[in-house]
């Protein structure tokens, strides 16, 4: 029987859940990452980092089965490069979005990638490299932890949010366009600073003047867990980028029950998210080159 995309859906959803539901008692989401080099999958074909939805699908593979690097590709990609994939080894599904110019397909629409496209998705298996036999990648560089936490600072101070420190909590004030976070000593680690300071960038970068996402919900709505979700994705994604890890919050076992609410109300949900999410991440980069042409 043909898989419809409806199924497409509700699979990829059915993974994330379980491992939001595995990950309930040490608060290890399927978007933390070590931030290592391997952190962004990457196809083999292209050499492009994934995006959105199928990030965090592979995040969430690799961690169920242990894989410690990045690359991925389907069956054909990889007899291409002179690679094999082991008998009974199990492939992914991601899904490759095309976006609908006429408006025929009715209930299969869903937020795509970027901000305010409508597509469907057309789903692929694809294998990791630790499935494979015959094939060996080149090492990948990876930046220095003083580098990466320079180009953090940098990255951050280039988004222009007003940021202001004090207090215990972190969070982003709508009304007031303001980031509100403690000062750097209260964090364990660095890593820790800086994946709660994306993650509030995140909250502001819905703001009406940025990419304009509502961000009226109220804490225990589905409307506040999906948006938590976005800022979540939002860090995980950037801080893949910037080589830095994004470790579990202790904080987020208040969010869990939400979280999976959310997801099992509506199996696009995650979609939806990780879209949004990427479109965040997507303009945080695109500051960093504004900024770069002023200074030109």
């Amino acid at each position: 029987m043909t898989e419809t995309r409806a199924d497409v859906y509700s699979r990829i959803t059915d993974q994330i859940i379980a491992a939001v539901e595995a990950g309930a008692v040490s608060c290890r989401m399927p978007w933390h990452h070590d931030g290592t080099a391997t952190s962004r999958p990457i196809n083999l074909a292209s050499g492009k980092p994934y995006r959105g939805i199928n990030v965090l699908v592979l995040w969430a593979t690799a961690d169920a089965h242990g894989y410690t690097q990045g690359l991925w590709g389907t069956y054909r990609q990889w007899l291409a490069v002179g690679g094999q994939v082991r008998k009974g080894e199990r492939g992914c599904v991601v899904v490759l979005w095309k976006q609908i110019t006429n408006g025929d397909d009715g209930d299969e629409r869903i937020e795509g990638e970027g901000h305010g496209r409508r597509a469907f998705a057309r789903a692929f298996t694809v294998f990791n490299i630790a499935q494979i036999d015959g094939y060996t990648s080149e090492p990948m560089e990876a930046c220095s932890e003083p580098e990466s936490h320079a180009n953090a600072e940098t990255f951050i101070a280039n988004l222009g949010i007003s940021t202001i420190f004090g207090g215990n909590e972190a969070c982003y004030l709508p009304s007031k366009d303001e980031i509100h976070m403690p000062h750097r000593a209260q964090f364990d680690d660095a890593a820790s600073f800086y994946g709660v300071m994306i993650h509030e960038c995140g909250h502001a970068s819905g703001a009406k003047h940025r990419l304009s996402r509502d961000l009226s919900g109220r804490f225990g709505s589905e409307a506040y867990a999906a948006e938590e979700i976005c800022a979540e994705l939002t860090s995980g994604f950037v801080l893949a980028d910037l080589g830095i890890a994004h470790n579990p919050r202790p904080d987020h076992a208040a969010y869990i029950a939400s979280w999976l609410k959310a997801l099992k109300h509506d199996p696009r949900a995650i979609f939806q998210a990780a879209s949004k999410a990427q479109a965040a991440a997507d303009w945080m980069h695109a500051q960093q080159v504004g900024a770069l042409d002023q200074a030109a």
